[in-house]
C-alpha cells in the first residue's frame, strides 16, 4: 500500500483487517465482505473471527477478536443490530483504531438511549474511527481494500481516478456497480455518518495524487465549515465537484430525517454554497455519472461553446430544442468554418452548428463526417465537440464514429464526446475502452448536456476574477452589532440608517412626530415628498393606508400628517418624492441555521413573493458575482430597457449587493432577516426606498 500519512488511512488503508461475523453461508454479509477483500487482493494482513470456523474461505478463522494474533488496526462488524452493542465494546477493548459498521442500529424493542445514540456515544467517548452505520462500507480501489458486505463486480480497475461519496448506499452502488466507464479511487457509502463525515472522505480523497473528479450523492452537511473547507482544498487543486443533492422538496426533506438522521436544510442556501465554490449540481443518477466521466477525461475544456455532428436533422433539431432549455450554448462557427463546410457538405446542407453532414450518405459519407468534424472542432468558438448518433443493431457501435471523433481531436485537442440519442438494452464493450483512450461513450441528451453545462461552467468558474474587499468600518461594525443582539425589530427609520453606515444608497428621511418638525424637515428637503407612519409594530405600511406619496405643498402635507397621526400615532418618517422611474429590485437576507447569513437579490416590489425571479448567495461577494447571479434570472432583459423604457443601471445595483453581502457577513448571526424592498434601480444608479431589519440574540 501506498504511504501513510491521512487520519483515515486506518480506515481507508489498513494494515490489518479482521471481519467479525465471517461466515461461508451464502449470501451473507460476512461472507461477501471476505470475498470482497479477497477479490480486492487486500494486501495486508487477514483475519476472520467467528467461533463456528477454522478458517472461512481459506481465511484464517478465530473465535473472537482477544485470540487474534495482533491487535487488528480496521475491525469490520458484520452482525446485526442485536449484537452489534456488545462486539463494538469488544472492538474497544481490543485497541482496533477503526471500524466500519453496515448495521442499521435499530431494536424492535429499545430503551432510551436508544442503540443509534449508545453507538454514536461510546465511538465518540473510544475514538475509534468509524465508516457507517446504516451503509455499505467503501472500496478503496487504490490499494484494494474492499470493505463492502454486499455483492459487486469484480472488475473494478485498480488506481481509478474518480471519487465517490455518498450518504446513499445504493446511491454508490447504482453507480460503481452498473457503470464500468468510470475508474474510481475511492467509492463511499457513509451512511449515519457516526464518526467521519463526507467532507473528511473527501479531504483523503484530495490527498491522493491522481484525483480528478469527485461526486457527491448528498443529504446534508453534518459540518457545514467542514464541507466549506473540503470545497476550498478541491478549488485549491483544481479537482471539480459535482453533486446530487437531494431533500429539495418538503416530504424528500422529511424522509431524509428517518433515513439516516439528516436534516436535508434549506435548498437555496445549498445552491448558493454550490454556487459560491464552484460545486456543479445536477439532477440525477444518470446525470451524476455522466457528468463524472466527462470531468475525468483527460483533454482541457478551452474557450467557446459546444459543436456537435449529427447524420439526422430531426435529432439535431432535438439538441438545439433540449440545448436551449438547459441553458447549454451552442458555438456559432466562424465564417471561414462555413466556407470549408460549404466545400465539404452535399448540396443543400446548410454549413451551420450543430451540423447535419451526412446528406445522400453515399461512399465517401464517413470521410465527410470526419472532415467536418475536424473542420468545425478547429474553430475558435469551439470548446467540446459531440458526435451524435444512433447505436446500431442490440446497442452495437459502428467503427467509423470512433475515427469521427479521432479526427476531431486531432484537428484540435480538444474533448470530443459519442453521444448515443439512448443506449437501449445491449452492451458493446468498447463503450468502456473507448472512453478510457479519452473518448467517453456517453448515453442520453439529456444527461449529456447536463455534464456539458458542468463542464462550461467550472471552466467559467475558474475563470471568473473576484475583487478583494474592503473590511467594513470596525466602529460601525460593533454598533449594529450591539444593537441587534437584542433581537429586537428596527423600523424603517433605522434600517435604512443601518443601510446608510455600510455604503448602500438609501433616500434620505427624517424621523419626526409634531407638526413643527415635520415643516422644518419639508422646508430641508423641498416638494415633492413622501409621508409614512413610524409607529412601531407596523411592518407593511402600504396595506394600512401608513404611506402617502406626491406631496407637493406644506397644506397637503399637514392633511396627510393629521390623517396618519389620527389612525396610526403621530411618529411619521419623512423624505423626497424619488423622481425617476426604474425597476424595482429587492435585497434581503435569512439566516441559515446550518451555513448563517444568507443574501438574497432580485426583482422586488409589491408582487416579490408571487414573481419569485431571486438568488441566492453566501456573503461576503463582490460586484462581479452579482451579476453574474442577476444575468441567471428571467427578468434580466427588464434592466436592459424595454420598448420606450430606457436601460437602468444594473452595475450600480450589484455595487449596492456588494455592501450589503459585506454588511451581512459582518453582522453574522447577530441579525435573523432583512428586507429592502423596494430598491429602485433607475439610468443613474439605484436608492433603497423602505427597508425592515430582525435582529437574533446569537445562541438562541
Amino acid at each position: 500500500m501506498k504511504g501513510r500519512h491521512h487520519v483515515l488511512d486506518p480506515l481507508l488503508r489498513p494494515a490489518s483487517i479482521a471481519v467479525v461475523g465471517a461466515s461461508e453461508r451464502q449470501h451473507s454479509v460476512g461472507r461477501r465482505t471476505i470475498e470482497n477483500l479477497l477479490t480486492g487482493e487486500y494486501p495486508g494482513r487477514l483475519y476472520a473471527v467467528n467461533p463456528g470456523y477454522e478458517s472461512v474461505l481459506g481465511v484464517p478463522c478465530f473465535p473472537n477478536l482477544e485470540s487474534l494474533p495482533e491487535t487488528v488496526e480496521h475491525v469490520v462488524l458484520t452482525l446485526g443490530d442485536a449484537r452489534i452493542e456488545e462486539a463494538l465494546d469488544a472492538v474497544i477493548e481490543h485497541g482496533a483504531t477503526a471500524a466500519t459498521m453496515m448495521s442499521a442500529l435499530m431494536l424492535a424493542e429499545d430503551s432510551e438511549p436508544l442503540l443509534r445514540d449508545r453507538i454514536e456515544a461510546k465511538v465518540k467517548a473510544s475514538g475509534l474511527i468509524v465508516c457507517g452505520a446504516n451503509g455499505m462500507g467503501f472500496y478503496n480501489c487504490l490499494d484494494g481494500v474492499w470493505v463492502c458486505g454486499f455483492d459487486t463486480r469484480e472488475n473494478h480497475v485498480r488506481g481509478g481516478n474518480v471519487t465517490l461519496i455518498s450518504h446513499s448506499g445504493s446511491g454508490m452502488a447504482g453507480i460503481m456497480d452498473c457503470e464500468e466507464r468510470i475508474d474510481f479511487n475511492l467509492a463511499v457509502s457513509t451512511g449515519q455518518e457516526l464518526c467521519v463525515r463526507m467532507d473528511q472522505y473527501m479531504d483523503w480523497a484530495l490527498e491522493q495524487d491522481g484525483t480528478r473528479a469527485i461526486g457527491l450523492f448528498m443529504e446534508t452537511a453534518r459540518s457545514p465549515q467542514g464541507m466549506i473547507a473540503a470545497f476550498e482544498k478541491a478549488n485549491q487543486k483544481n479537482i471539480p465537484v459535482v453533486v446530487l443533492k437531494v431533500g429539495r422538496t418538503e416530504l424528500a426533506a422529511r424522509l431524509a430525517v428517518s433515513h439516516s438522521g439528516a436534516i436535508a436544510g434549506r435548498d437555496d442556501t445549498y445552491q448558493a454554497l454550490f454556487d459560491r465554490y464552484g460545486v456543479q449540481r445536477v439532477n440525477d443518477m444518470d446525470e451524476l455519472a455522466t457528468a463524472l466521466i466527462m470531468f475525468a477525461q483527460p483533454h482541457p475544456v478551452a474557450d467557446g461553446s459546444l459543436v456537435s455532428i449529427h447524420d439526422s436533422g430531426g435529432e439535431r433539431q432535438l439538441l438545439i430544442d433540449l440545448a436551449a432549455e438547459m441553458n447549454v450554448p451552442l458555438a456559432r462557427v466562424r465564417p471561414g468554418t462555413e466556407t470549408r463546410l460549404e466545400g465539404l457538405l452535399d448540396p443543400g446542407l446548410p454549413p451551420v452548428n450543430p451540423l447535419d453532414a451526412w446528406g445522400a450518405g453515399g461512399p465517401g459519407a464517413d470521410q465527410i463526417m470526419e472532415d467536418c468534424l475536424a473542420a468545425m472542432m478547429s474553430d475558435d468558438n469551439a470548446a467540446i465537440g459531440a458526435v451524435i448518433h444512433d447505436r446500431g443493431p442490440l446497442s452495437s457501435l459502428y467503427d467509423e464514429y470512433f475515427d469521427y471523433m479521432r479526427a476531431g481531436h486531432e484537428a484540435s485537442g480538444k474533448p470530443v464526446f459519442l453521444v448515443s440519442n439512448r443506449q437501449g438494452t445491449g452492451t458493446d464493450s468498447r463503450a468502456v475502452t473507448i472512453t478510457r483512450e479519452g473518448f467517453p461513450v456517453l448515453d442520453g441528451i439529456r444527461p449529456f448536456l447536463a455534464g456539458a453545462r458542468c463542464l462550461f461552467e467550472y471552466r467559467d468558474f475558474q475563470s471568473r476574477q473576484t475583487a478583494p474587499l474592503p473590511a467594513p468600518d470596525k466602529d460601525a461594525v460593533l454598533r449594529w452589532q450591539s444593537r441587534l443582539a437584542s433581537g429586537d425589530t428596527l423600523e424603517e427609520y433605522e434600517s435604512t440608517r443601518l443601510l446608510g453606515d455600510f455604503g448602500v444608497p438609501v433616500n434620505p428621511a427624517e424621523l419626526v412626530s409634531t407638526e413643527e418638525s415635520l415643516l422644518d424637515a419639508a422646508e430641508r428637503f423641498g416638494y415633492p415628498l413622501v409621508l409614512k407612519t413610524a409607529e412601531p409594530g407596523i411592518l407593511h405600511k402600504t396595506d394600512c393606508g401608513g404611506v402617502v406619496l406626491n406631496i407637493e405643498t406644506g397644506e397637503q402635507l399637514l392633511t396627510a400628517y393629521d390623517d396618519l397621526s389620527a389612525r396610526l400615532g403621530a411618529q411619521v418618517i419623512l423624505c423626497p418624492m424619488l423622481q425617476v422611474s426604474g425597476v424595482e429590485m429587492v435585497l434581503g437576507l435569512v439566516r441559515d441555521e446550518q451555513f448563517g447569513p444568507l443574501v438574497m437579490l432580485g426583482f422586488g416590489g409589491v408582487n416579490v413573493e408571487t414573481i419569485r425571479d431571486v438568488a441566492y448567495a453566501l456573503p461576503p461577494f463582490d460586484r462581479t458575482v452579482a451579476m453574474h447571479l442577476l444575468d441567471k434570472l428571467q427578468l434580466r432583459p427588464l434592466l436592459d430597457g424595454l420598448r420606450d423604457r430606457p436601460a437602468v443601471d444594473a452595475s450600480a445595483f450589484c455595487i449596492a449587493a456588494e455592501r450589503f453581502s459585506m454588511m451581512a457577513a459582518a453582522l453574522g448571526n447577530t441579525v435573523n432577516e432583512i428586507d429592502v424592498n423596494p430598491v429602485i434601480v433607475h439610468p443613474n444608479g439605484c436608492v433603497a426606498v423602505d427597508a425592515l431589519v430582525i435582529g437574533h440574540v446569537p445562541g438562541s
